[in-house]
């Protein structure tokens, strides 16, 4: 019998804005990192306007297998923090990409990581969680 673990039932989303920067967080459940990386390029293709795209990803039963991008964004200030938000929701098998639209206000490092962190908890919290079929 294969270990359950918790995902998402379906894709979710959110939106904060920061500094006049927007961010519009998006939850998607996945199985794969093809599956994950459709879902960016999907993004990426009706978001053209956008400054920037973060994102992580973890999947399988203990959630072993994961990456983080911070898509241009100062090293450790995107990726790294949407990561952490999915390990603190206790979910797998889970996409969290971050679109970024640049307001004219630098937010600076921390500012950065808040932004990014907010941006993936609303995503998450708007998700369902459900145990995965194991």
């Amino acid at each position: 019998m294969a270990e359950a673990y918790k995902t998402i039932a379906a894709p979710a989303e959110a939106t904060i804005k920061e500094r006049h920067s927007r961010f519009r967080a998006f939850a998607f459940p996945v199985r794969s990192e093809a599956e994950a990386k459709a879902h960016l390029k999907a993004l990426r293709e009706e978001f053209t306007d956008a400054s920037h795209v973060c994102y992580a990803f973890r999947l399988g039963p203990r959630g072993d297998v994961w990456a983080a991008s911070d898509n241009g964004e100062p090293n450790g200030s995107a990726g790294r923090p949407i990561l952490g938000r999915i390990m603190a929701a206790g979910v797998s098998d889970t996409l969290v990409a971050v679109v970024r639209w640049f307001g004219g206000k630098k937010l600076g490092v921390p500012g950065l990581i808040a932004a990014y962190k907010e941006s993936a908890t609303a995503a998450l919290d708007a998700a369902k969680i459900i145990d995965s079929n194991g």
